[in-house]
């Protein structure tokens, strides 16, 4: 009855042992907690850059990581996936304050899309 008892508890939790939560390379902690730039292929260099440059105007990259990390985003604790990036982007390209064109907006969008698919990876 106990190796019984004992089976059925391995059969249930080892696979939980198992389960790796992929994430994206990140540097920092706290408020200068940012994306690494190792891993990013050529084609989001400069997407990379001009989020690195704009979006912090507003906010750290922090909240961004943490976002695509837990996919939540941090202040609303709403779901954070490809939907949601793109009507944040859409949001902050209507602040008057991004000085982010639509061009721009559509390149950070992709980048941020590429890091929700690397996080699944």
């Amino acid at each position: 009855m106990n190796n019984y008892i004992v089976m059925s508890l391995m059969i249930i939790l080892c696979p939980l042992c198992s389960l790796a939560e992929a994430r994206v390379k990140t540097v920092g902690q706290g408020a200068t907690l940012n994306f690494s730039a190792e891993g990013i292929p050529e084609i989001y260099r400069s997407s990379f850059e001009t989020m690195q440059r704009k979006c912090i105007k507003c906010h750290s990259m922090e909240r961004t990581v943490v976002a695509i990390n837990s996919g939540r985003a941090p202040v609303t604790g709403q779901q954070f996936n490809k939907q949601a990036v793109k009507a944040y982007g859409i949001k902050m390209m209507r602040k008057p304050n991004s000085d982010m064109n639509k061009q721009e907006i559509r390149d950070v969008v992709a980048l941020l899309n590429f890091f929700i698919d690397e996080k699944v990876k």
